[in-house]
């Protein structure tokens, strides 16, 4: 299968994936695939620090998918508040998908959906779109830190 998309250093992080041609919407881009792993292996595990990048993927309340591996190309791909894909599948058939028409050149991104709780400015949003709330957390919870930061600027 010819791939739609190309390792590249990235505008968001350090690298990503850019699409190689145009890509329509409702394609099938690229299997998000690593190792199954219980929710208590990603507990107990080191390199699951904040401090570091994670390429885990949530799959359900007992599982995880720990995709930290070279062969995960799809980990590549960084958080935006405005992307032009989706993650949808079941079970470990895990794909990135297509939400918008995407250009030539144009970086592939998707809403990592992280919960608004109070880690959550230990991630910060780089991705630089007129919705990005500065945080990297799941487009139904970003009004809570709009709200907070008009509320900071109002009490100055």
């Amino acid at each position: 299968m010819n791939k739609l998309y190309k390792v590249k250093a990235s505008k968001i992080d350090k690298r990503g994936l850019i699409a190689k041609k145009d890509i329509k919407p409702g394609t099938r881009i690229i299997q998000y695939i690593g190792k199954l792993i219980t929710k208590k292996q990603t507990e107990n595990n080191i390199k699951f620090d904040n401090d570091k990048d994670i390429y885990l993927f949530n799959l359900n309340s007992r599982y995880d998918l720990d995709g930290d591996f070279k062969w995960n190309t799809a980990r590549l791909i960084n958080h935006s508040c405005e992307p032009n894909c989706e993650v949808e599948g079941k079970g470990l058939e895990i794909w990135v998908t297509s939400i918008k028409s995407i250009k030539k050149d144009e970086e592939l991104c998707y809403d990592y959906g992280f919960g608004f709780d109070e880690d959550y400015r230990q991630f910060p949003c780089k991705c630089g779109s007129k919705k990005c709330c500065g945080y990297i957390v799941r487009e139904g919870s970003r009004w809570r830190i709009n709200k907070k930061f008009r509320l900071s600027k109002l009490n100055r």
